[in-house]
């Protein structure tokens, strides 16, 4: 077999090297035939360049005559397109012009028609708030929760009192925006006697959709606050308590402790607020709100006016509704006549608009005309250029095919002659590989017949092992008699012997088991293993000891028993009680973990708010600081600095603030 693959390797090997001697004498010829053809192309293109040497000198002055011609043409339609560019331009300039008044009258128009809209809708509000003057405070929501109030009036121990806008009354109406601005959204509060009430009314207000409801819970037997002087603003001014009124004192004991009524100081113009609240250092001022609605407020060297909130509903507070709708009315009247002088005014420019716009349709119309007139020019001067170019390129444009073939053929000739050198190549290996293999044959025969020598050793061990074999035979046979004589017969004994004692086991198994069972006596413990002396001398014990336990105690086993089993149920019983009041514990440890985290959690977001609140509070006053709890130690520490401080020094202690906070 290996002298059979030997001879197809070197079969495979000989037939290899005639392909390829074959491919190389095929690729000789082949780049033979391809220098040839070269020769001829060259041959060619020679006698071709000497035919076009006296070509296109005609040509080339009627050429020059035309494209002369077409460039006049040329820059006499760029003067048109130009002219007309520029009149397009310029009414263009006067469309835009009149585009823009045309735009400012409609904004004109649309703004007065959203003012009619939003007065409209403020006549509407002002008329309900006569019928309701409780929608004032809340709108169609709290007269809902009015209602659902009346149908829960007995689960309240006191009805509750509100809005709290419907209980007070101005002294003069004038101070009507301001006092709107001072209490905000106090007006719209209830108020209610204990927190039971402030349940009951959180779940009114649920029911009929009214989130956010400001609950104040107050003592309602109390009598009004008497404030001395001493705590009120030393001005003539007056103060926001001082211009309103109430049948309810409980209604103005509110504002004065949630608003601070008694504090915020009343003006007439922007000026004195600016005087009363900056410059005059007034004692127990807290604000100023002049009668149009600006506050100004003073807080350490830091001064502040914030401008009026004109989003809200205001004139809440008044009474004089008629007089408001009349005027309002009035004013959409007055807005209508603009709107349809306006109107009237917006038709001369759109007519001026549309006229300017045929004009620029007919110029935009007459330059593309022009415009496409002139590319054609231009193509035809293009085109004259060209052939102009072609008359002079004629020789090489018609020579440029047989120059390609010939660039093609050299760089073919090149390749075939890469493939040659690789088949030349593959040729030296394969006539290395041929001789490789005859050789490697030759050694297989000469080791062959080395081998056959050999073969005699292996007849001489063949004979030792059997030798052996033999030997080990003879050795079997002498120890398996052995087996037979000597061993056997103590095994046949020794078995005969554990029969007789397995028999004579069980029948003394079957005498026990009629005095004692085996499962009382295991129940005992201890007697596996025992001799019979042994378990005697533990029946006597346990006589003895039993004889002692009943001298001692006069109840029958039934009695103890019975006894037992109380005893035992009562102990299942606590463990059952016990076992409950462990998973009561442990649902206890869970809720009490569970609000600790939440308690934590809650403890970090509000340090969070209140630093976001501070820093904010700081910027909008140019101030930069950093606020930090601790609320293991229970410690509030403020850092700031002044934007006045020259040498940016910061400030930890709060005493160094002047006044300008206050921490408890």
């Amino acid at each position: 077999m290996m002298k059979e693959k030997l001879e197809r390797d070197i079969a495979q090997a000989v037939t290899l090297k005639i392909e390829l001697e074959r491919d190389h004498a095929r690729g000789t010829n082949v780049l033979k035939n391809m220098n040839n053809r070269v020769k001829q192309l060259q041959t060619q293109i020679d006698d071709f360049q000497m035919q076009y040497m006296q070509y296109s000198q005609d040509e080339s002055s009627k050429n020059e005559n035309k494209m002369r011609q077409l460039q006049e043409e040329i820059n006499s339609l760029l003067s048109n397109v130009t002219r007309l560019k520029e009149d397009e331009k310029g009414l263009s300039e006067i469309q835009l012009g009149i585009v823009q008044s045309i735009t400012q009258m409609e904004t004109e128009i649309e703004v007065n028609r959203k003012r009619i809209f939003q007065l409209k809708s403020h006549i509407r509000d002002l008329q309900q708030r006569q019928t309701h003057k409780a929608s004032t405070f809340g709108g169609q929501k709290v007269l809902n929760l009015l209602r659902s109030i009346d149908r829960h009036q007995r689960r309240f121990k006191i009805p509750p009192l509100g809005p709290i806008g419907v209980h007070v009354q101005l002294v003069s109406e004038s101070w009507s925006f301001a006092v709107e601005c001072a209490l905000g959204r106090l007006l719209d509060a209830f108020i209610v006697s204990c927190h039971g009430d402030s349940v009951v009314l959180r779940e009114c207000a649920n029911e009929v959709n009214y989130r956010n409801l400001q609950i104040i819970i107050y003592d309602f037997s109390k009598p009004r606050l008497n404030i001395p002087d001493h705590l009120l603003p030393s001005t003539a001014h007056p103060t926001v308590l001082s211009v309103i009124q109430s049948e309810n004192p409980t209604v103005l004991n509110v504002l004065v402790d949630q608003g601070s009524a008694e504090r915020q100081v009343l003006v007439r113009d922007y000026e004195v607020g600016k005087s009363v609240a900056f410059d005059c250092r007034i004692q127990n001022l807290k604000d100023v709100y002049t009668s149009d609605g600006y506050k100004m407020f003073s807080r350490g060297s830091v001064q502040t006016i914030l401008p009026p909130n004109r989003k809200g509903n205001v004139g809440r507070l008044c009474s004089s509704l008629g007089e408001k709708i009349t005027e309002m009315e009035l004013e959409i009247a007055d807005i209508k006549r603009n709107m349809s002088e306006t109107t009237e005014h917006v038709k001369k420019p759109v007519a001026d608009r549309e006229d300017i716009e045929s004009k620029i349709k007919d110029l935009k119309r007459k330059r593309v005309d022009e415009e496409r007139f002139l590319e054609r020019k231009k193509v035809q001067l293009e085109d004259a250029k060209k052939t102009s170019a072609d008359n002079n390129r004629g020789t090489l444009s018609d020579t440029s095919e047989l120059e390609a073939e010939k660039m093609q053929l050299l760089v073919d000739i090149e390749e075939k002659e890469l493939v040659l050198q690789k088949t030349n190549v593959r040729l030296t290996k394969a006539l290395q590989d041929e001789h490789d293999r005859r050789a490697c044959y030759k050694d297989f025969i000469d080791s062959v017949y080395s081998e056959v020598g050999s073969s005699n050793i292996l007849d001489h061990e063949i004979e030792l092992a059997k030798e052996k074999l033999h030997a080990a035979e003879q050795d079997k046979a002498h120890y398996e008699g052995i087996m037979e004589k000597k061993v056997l017969p103590d095994i046949k004994m020794a078995e005969a012997e554990y029969e007789d004692l397995q028999k004579l086991r069980q029948e003394n198994f079957k005498k026990a088991s009629i005095i004692c069972s085996q499962s009382e006596v295991e129940s005992l413990g201890g007697v596996v293993g025992s001799s019979p002396e042994q378990l005697s001398a533990k029946i006597n014990k346990l006589k003895r000891k039993f004889h002692q336990e009943s001298s001692r105690y006069t109840e029958s086993i039934d009695d103890l028993r019975a006894l037992h089993d109380k005893k035992e149920q009562k102990i299942i019983r606590k463990q059952q009680l016990y076992a409950g009041f462990r998973v009561k514990l442990n649902s206890c440890q869970k809720a009490l973990d569970m609000r600790w985290k939440k308690f934590q959690r809650n403890a970090v977001l509000l340090k969070r708010q209140l630093t976001w609140l501070f820093n904010e509070h700081l910027g909008k006053k140019g101030i930069s600081g950093f606020i930090n709890v601790d609320y293991k130690d229970k410690v509030l520490s403020v850092e700031l600095t002044m934007p006045q401080d020259a040498s940016r020094d910061t400030i930890k202690d709060t005493r160094g603030l002047s006044g300008m906070y206050s921490f408890s």
